[in-house]
């Protein structure tokens, strides 16, 4: 006999999210060995900018053959390292988070958490602030993966906070009420509010008013709020990104308990395009949090050597700027590469300033104003027009018709042909 947690569906592998991608890897497009297969779309993932850091390691030599002016480091990274993490690479790393947020903010190393990607530094933090059957509150439409994340083997229960294309999906005070009390009737504990921002899959940042909102929101239940800052650093016109930390910051709320209630989950996946590094982190004001998480992280490593050459790779303040000044630009340019090509197929996307996707709107191309009618649609899409999208149910959206689009994994060819696809498809319906 096996556990119940092998025996039992709690992964969330048969969210149409997951099965897209299995529907892509059995077909994949390639432009010359397979020129009819799946175009995956349903992949945030940034491969813009990854020329970028390829000339900065190959003008970095101590980076790739593990040296420190020349003198050679490996037995020092090849032996036992404890879970603390490399010093010098979390000081770069919280030098660059400050950087990223205009210096409004600062950033103390022995604050941060390495751990081996934002999955497992958001797993975490729920281990560490929630038991078994407690709740968090997430915005609707939110990441498929918080599912698996969040409360597969944590045991976290999540309740919606549902949000409304009327307004952009914003957040609001009555919103978070109604989830507060509709947790409150399950008879769960609510420990706290989860939030990605800027959005995934919205590609939106909170405004002042929602940020404030929600602080005052937290104070009130005495909650915690965990934001995941993912893709800050992907930001790339006004209204410029705020972080958590600067908004308590600026309600002065620094010395009141909330300020030990307010935790960060940071990765270089988004902003740098590194996933297969697998480095994330947390940053907390709670000396508990910080101190359980990091004896956890012995269960997530980053191994010394990629903490070493990611510090070689980030050392440098004129790189990092430059760095983000030039992703951003492309980001954006790749972005408006797809709201053109949509919108010559007649679709409209939310209006966006973030992220590696498009939240799409193909409402008018429903058969009804049903779910099941959103999933024919994603699945004639996916097979017709050989496109893997996500549905706005993976991502637990209310409204039917919502799609989520990626577009900075491929290359600028490839999103050509898929907005030929996509429009040809259409055409047809």
């Amino acid at each position: 006999m096996l556990s119940s947690k092998a025996m039992l569906d709690g992964h969330g592998e048969e969210s149409p999210y997951f099965q897209g991608w299995k529907e892509y890897e059995k077909n994949a497009y390639d432009d010359v060995q397979n020129p009819t297969g799946i175009i995956q779309m349903g992949l945030a993932e940034n491969q813009l900018s990854l020329d970028l850091l390829r000339t900065r390691l190959e003008n970095n030599q101590d980076a790739t053959r593990l040296t420190n002016n020349g003198e050679s480091v490996f037995r020092d990274l090849a032996l036992f390292q404890d879970y603390h993490g490399l010093p010098a690479f979390k000081n770069v790393l919280a030098e660059f988070m400050a950087e990223m947020r205009g210096n409004k903010v600062s950033f103390d190393p022995r604050k941060l958490v390495l751990m081996a990607g934002a999955t497992s530094a958001s797993e975490t933090l729920m281990f560490c602030i929630a038991e078994h059957g407690d709740a968090f509150l997430l915005p609707t439409p939110y990441y498929p993966g918080y599912d698996r994340d969040l409360k597969w083997r944590t045991g976290v229960e999540l309740v919606p906070i549902h949000c409304s294309s009327s307004n952009g999906f914003k957040i609001t005070k009555s919103a978070l009420e109604e989830a507060y009390q509709e947790a409150q009737k399950l008879s769960f504990n609510v420990k706290g509010v989860f939030i990605t921002n800027p959005s995934n899959p919205l590609g939106t940042t909170m405004s002042h008013v929602e940020l404030d909102e929600l602080i005052t929101f937290a104070v009130a239940k005495k909650i915690h709020l965990i934001i995941d800052e993912i893709f800050s650093g992907t930001v790339f016109e006004n209204p410029s990104f705020i972080s958590i930390i600067e908004a308590v910051i600026n309600r002065k709320l620094e010395k009141t308990d909330l300020w030990s209630r307010v935790h960060i989950v940071y990765s270089l996946s988004k902003d740098f395009g590194i996933p297969g590094f697998r480095v994330g982190m947390i940053y907390s004001n709670n000396e508990r949090v910080v101190s359980t998480a990091t004896k956890m992280s012995s269960y997530g490593l980053i191994s010394s050597q990629t903490q070493y050459l990611l510090f070689k790779l980030l050392s440098g303040k004129e790189f990092r700027e430059n760095y983000l000044k030039e992703n951003r630009k492309r980001v954006k340019e790749r972005r408006e590469m797809m709201v053109v090509g949509l919108g010559q197929a007649g679709i409209s996307c939310l209006k966006g300033n973030a992220g590696l996707f498009c939240w799409v709107d193909l409402r008018n191309h429903l058969s009804s104003n049903t779910f099941t009618a959103e999933m024919e649609l994603w699945k004639k899409i996916l097979h017709e027009a050989g496109l893997n999208i996500s549905p706005g149910a993976s991502c637990h959206c209310t409204e039917p018709g919502w799609f989520r689009i990626c577009f900075a994994n491929m290359s600028e060819e490839t999103l050509m042909v898929s907005m030929e696809r996509m429009k040809a498809f259409l055409h047809k319906q």
